[in-house]
C-alpha cells in the first residue's frame, strides 16, 4: 500500500488539533473525515497488548485522539471535546459540526474498562451520543463478543489496526439497555469487608449520601451506594470464583500476562473453590434462598415475590447474551415455551433483564451443549434482592466482571440491592453481532409485550433524582491513587 492511498485511508479518521487541544490554530484538513475517532486504550489490559495496541494507534493517527487510561481519565477528555465543539458549532464552524454528528468511540480493555467509558458517556446526556466499538484485551470480553468484535485478544501491528478501523466505519449502531443499581447496607462497625480483594467494592458504585424521603432505610448508620451496567450483576458461585481470580491477579500479577494461561487460572479456581460438586446431590449451604428473598416488577409499580429453587446457587441477571466469555445462560427458548411462561424474545433494548440460576459448575457446564442453558427464573424491568440475618455472613457479587465480597446482615438489619431499567447507550455491532433488538426486522418478534416499558410514571422525584446520574463520570470517576491494571 502507497504512502498515498495509506494517507487518504486514514485520513476518514482523523481529527485535527484545534478540535483536540484547547486554543490551538484552526488547520482544517482538505476533507471532513468519514469516520472520526477518539481512542481510549487500558495501556495494563492484556499483559504488553495494551502497550503495545496504544503505540500503534498513535503511529497511525493523530496522537492527540489516542488516549491513555492509565494517564488520562475519560470523563476529562469528553467533557473537554464536547465543550470545545459546541463552542466551535456556534461560531458556525461546519467541520466541527460534521465531526461531532459522525464521531464513533474506540475503546480497548476488559468489560470493565467498556463500561467505565459507557457510564461517563452516559453522564454527558447528550442528545446524539457517540456509538461505542470495544477491542477485546480483558479475560471474559463478554461485551466484544456480544456485538460480534469477538473475544480473542487481537493482533497490535498496524495492519491489524488498520482492519479493525475498517470495521468500526462499516459497523451498524445498536442501542442497548442501560441498569441502574442502588445497594444500601448498614456501615461496617469496624474494618473492611476484607483486606485481600482488589476492590471494596467496583468503580461503577457510588457511595451517595442523599436518601429517599420515603426510604425505609433513610436512617443514620446506612450506606447507600448507586451504579450501573449493561451486561450483567450475579451473584454466588460465579462471583465468588471471580474474585479469588481478581485477588490473586492482584497478589501475583506477574502470572497473569497471557489470556489463554488467564483463563486456564479461572477454570481451575472454578474447581477448587467448593462449587464443582457442592449442591450435585443436596442444595449447596449457601444457595441464593437461604441468604436473599428475590422480588421482581413485571409491571410498573407492582412488586412480586420470585421463588427461587433451593438448589440454585447463583443468579444472574443478564442483559446481553454473553456471560463468562460467550456462553448464553438464558438460552433460546421454543416459542411455546414463550407463551406458557409469558416470556419474551430476550432483546437488548426491551426494558427487561433476564434473570437466571445455577445449581453448581457442573450446572454451569450445560451451556457447553448447543442448546444449553440454565435454569430461566424471570424477565423483569425490575429486581430487588433482601438479606437478612441467615445461613451466611456474607456472600459475592460481580458487576460486568468486576466482583467484591459483600458482607451479610449478623443483626436485626438489611441489605438491599435494586436493579431497575434506566435509559440506553449506544454501540457499535459487526456482522457477526449476537445481539437482538427488538427493532430488528431479522429479530425473533413473537410474544413481545409493548406493556413492557421503562416508563419512571410512579417514582418519587428522590429516586428519579438517584438514577438521574446513575451512571456519572463522577460515579465512575477513579481516585487519582487507582491502578487501572485492576480493572478487567
Amino acid at each position: 500500500m502507497g504512502d498515498s492511498m495509506l494517507n487518504h485511508i486514514l485520513s476518514e479518521y482523523y481529527i485535527p488539533n484545534y478540535i483536540l487541544v484547547p486554543e490551538s490554530e484552526a488547520k482544517k484538513p482538505p476533507c471532513v473525515p468519514s469516520c472520526p475517532v477518539l481512542v481510549f486504550i487500558n495501556s495494563k489490559s492484556g499483559g504488553q497488548l495494551g502497550g503495545n495496541l496504544l503505540s500503534t494507534y498513535r503511529s497511525v493517527l493523530n496522537t492527540n485522539q489516542v488516549f491513555d487510561l492509565g494517564e488520562t481519565k475519560p470523563d476529562k477528555v469528553l467533557h473537554q471535546i464536547y465543550a470545545t465543539l459546541g463552542s466551535l458549532k456556534q461560531r458556525g464552524d461546519g467541520f466541527a459540526s460534521a465531526i461531532e454528528s459522525s464521531l464513533r468511540i474506540i475503546v480497548a480493555g476488559g468489560d470493565g474498562t467498556a463500561g467505565w467509558l459507557l457510564g461517563v458517556i452516559s453522564d454527558l446526556k447528550l442528545p446524539h451520543p457517540p456509538p461505542v466499538a470495544t477491542v477485546p484485551l480483558g479475560t471474559g470480553n463478554n461485551l466484544p463478543f456480544s456485538f460480534g468484535w469477538g473475544k480473542k485478544n487481537p493482533g497490535t501491528d498496524r495492519q491489524s489496526v488498520f482492519s479493525f478501523l475498517e470495521q468500526v466505519k462499516n459497523a451498524t449502531e445498536m442501542k442497548i439497555d442501560s441498569w441502574h443499581i442502588i445497594m444500601r447496607m448498614r456501615a461496617p462497625k469496624e474494618g473492611s469487608c476484607d483486606p485481600i480483594g482488589p476492590l471494596e467494592l467496583p468503580h461503577s458504585l457510588h457511595a451517595f449520601h442523599r436518601i429517599s424521603q420515603t426510604d425505609k432505610l433513610g436512617m443514620d448508620g446506612y450506606h447507600s451506594f448507586r451504579g450501573g451496567f449493561w451486561n450483567y450483576f450475579s451473584m454466588g458461585m460465579d462471583a465468588q470464583v471471580s474474585y479469588a481470580f481478581h485477588s490473586e491477579r492482584k497478589l501475583h500479577p506477574e502470572k497473569f500476562r497471557n489470556q489463554l494461561i488467564n483463563q486456564g487460572t479461572y477454570i481451575k479456581l472454578g474447581c477448587t473453590q467448593g462449587w464443582m460438586f457442592g449442591s450435585l446431590f443436596r442444595p449447596s449451604p449457601t444457595n441464593i434462598a437461604q441468604i436473599a428473598k428475590v422480588k421482581v416488577m413485571r409491571k410498573q409499580g407492582q412488586w412480586e415475590d420470585l421463588k427461587i429453587p433451593r438448589s440454585i446457587g447463583s443468579i444472574v441477571c443478564l442483559n446481553l447474551p454473553s456471560f463468562s466469555g460467550g456462553f448464553n445462560p438464558w438460552g433460546t427458548p421454543y416459542r411455546k415455551k414463550f407463551l406458557d411462561r409469558g416470556l419474551t424474545p430476550p432483546f437488548v433494548d426491551d426494558g427487561l433483564i433476564e434473570i437466571v440460576g445455577f445449581r453448581n459448575v457442573l450446572h454451569g457446564l450445560v451451556l457447553l451443549a448447543p442448546n444449553g442453558h440454565g435454569t430461566r427464573l424471570a424477565q423483569a424491568n425490575a429486581v430487588r434482592f433482601e438479606f437478612k440475618k441467615g445461613a451466611a455472613n456474607h456472600t459475592f457479587m460481580r458487576i460486568d466482571g468486576e466482583p467484591w465480597k459483600q458482607p451479610l446482615p449478623a443483626d436485626d438489619e438489611t441489605v438491599v440491592v435494586e436493579i431497575s431499567h434506566f435509559g440506553q447507550v449506544c454501540m457499535l455491532a459487526t456482522p457477526l453481532c449476537r445481539s437482538r433488538s427488538m427493532h430488528d426486522p431479522s429479530s425473533p418478534t413473537a410474544c413481545y409485550n409493548e406493556d413492557n416499558n421503562s416508563s419512571d410514571e410512579g417514582d418519587s422525584p428522590d429516586d428519579l433524582e438517584e438514577k438521574r446520574k446513575f451512571g456519572a463520570a463522577d460515579s465512575f470517576k477513579f481516585p487519582d491513587e487507582f491502578d487501572i491494571s485492576y480493572l478487567s
